[in-house]
């Protein structure tokens, strides 16, 4: 059975420009005036994605927080989200000394628009995460937003290459931000990205970033009003280092090849789960393409003890099964996260995370592994249905 955490290897072309930088030592991105590796990332990110600007830093979840300070939100400000997301996503709202606002997330793992709809009053700003990938109603996502003049974040951290309605997810709100964490499409080990047309937007997030006295002026010719906020911000320091973006630059062309091979094997398995009387996989909404790297299926007519059993067996057979609410302390359960200043029950979302399951699949995987991967879970099912 293949290893599905198993990571592809980092194109050669990396090699050369890692090598250089060791022997040189050159590895804070403002050492050098001009053309740094993380500059020539966030230059070719921008361009990638067809946004004006682009910010690397430590991680997506630095990319949410700064997004919100630089959005100039006051102390308290609550801020919209689904309840089907990872740990790191409120967290950012609390770091940034706002609430986080849980709404409900239907079995379809997208977010239920009436509730959304009924919490939006009173709602500072709203960030919404493309959880897994799966993309929620961004039309009327963005319509309820505008109607109450609200800002819109995106939570794009498993969502690189991804379509809606041919627009890149991650552009149509005013903010996106990205992840290179390992498990990611783009592997930089750790990493993320913030984009925007916002020229205010970029100039806070870039001064708050790290960029102190006028390191702001070795980001290129941003046309951001870099001016009017120096000094005026704190510094969280959150600054991708030149070495990362090493890594980082040469996965750029392999995006839309991942792309096109992570979604044929997502298919490719989705439809043998399909024909399994136990699983389920939600389809895509009209309008979305999706760029998967893992593969989320609902339990069907198994008691949650027999839930329990199709996790074990699938482990019998080399395959790493999570079942978001019924893995311990799982980081995607929302009764898991204490910290939260308000605590809500969110019993729709609750009865999708007992049955929904989390399976890895890379786009690196050839048709027979993805077959056995298939079979494996398949068998697994049939056996917990039969006790």
């Amino acid at each position: 059975m293949p290893d599905t955490h198993q990571a592809e290897p980092i194109p050669e072309a990396a090699r050369a420009e890692i090598e250089r930088l060791l022997l040189s030592g050159d590895l804070f991105r403002y050492t050098a005036p001009e053309d740094a590796p993380v500059a020539l990332l966030e230059r070719e990110f921008a361009e990638m994605m067809g946004t004006r600007f682009a910010l690397a830093v430590s991680s997506c979840s630095a990319a949410l927080f700064l997004s919100l300070e630089a959005l100039g939100l006051p102390r308290g400000a609550r801020v919209a989200i689904p309840g089907f997301t990872f740990a790191a996503v409120p967290s950012a709202i609390v770091h940034a000394g706002c609430v986080p606002v849980l709404c409900e997330v239907g079995m379809d793992y997208r977010l239920d628009l009436e509730d959304f709809a009924a919490k939006l009053p009173g709602v500072d700003a709203v960030m919404i995460s493309h959880m897994r990938g799966h993309t929620s109603d961004m039309d009327r996502i963005m319509e309820l937003a505008a109607a109450h003049d609200l800002p819109v974040i995106e939570d794009a951290a498993h969502s690189l290459g991804t379509l809606w309605h041919g627009r890149k997810i991650g552009t149509l709100g005013r903010v996106g931000a990205f992840s290179f964490q390992s498990y990611k499409l783009v592997n930089g080990g750790e990493g993320g990205m913030l984009v925007t047309d916002d020229a205010d937007l970029i100039a806070r997030a870039v001064i708050m970033s790290g960029a102190y006295e006028h390191n702001w002026k070795k980001h290129g010719a941003l046309q951001a009003p870099f001016e009017t906020w120096q000094n005026r911000l704190p510094l969280y320091n959150m600054r991708m280092s030149n070495l990362s973006a090493a890594v980082i630059r040469p996965q750029l062309a392999e995006v839309p090849r991942r792309v096109r091979d992570g979604r044929a094997g997502h298919d490719r398995v989705a439809a043998a789960l399909n024909a399994s009387p136990w699983m389920e996989v939600p389809a895509p909404l009209p309008g979305e393409l999706r760029a998967p790297d893992s593969i989320q299926f609902n339990l069907v007519g198994l008691t949650r003890e027999q839930r329990a059993a199709f996790a074990g067996a699938a482990a019998d057979r080399g395959v790493k099964v999570q079942i978001f609410g019924m893995s311990r302390d799982n980081a995607r359960a929302f009764w898991n996260w204490e910290f939260l200043p308000e605590r809500v029950e969110l019993p729709r979302t609750r009865a999708m995370l007992e049955v929904a399951c989390d399976v890895r699949l890379p786009a690196r995987l050839a048709t027979d592994e993805l077959d056995a991967i298939a079979e494996a879970l398949t068998g697994a099912a049939e056996d917990a249905a039969r006790g």
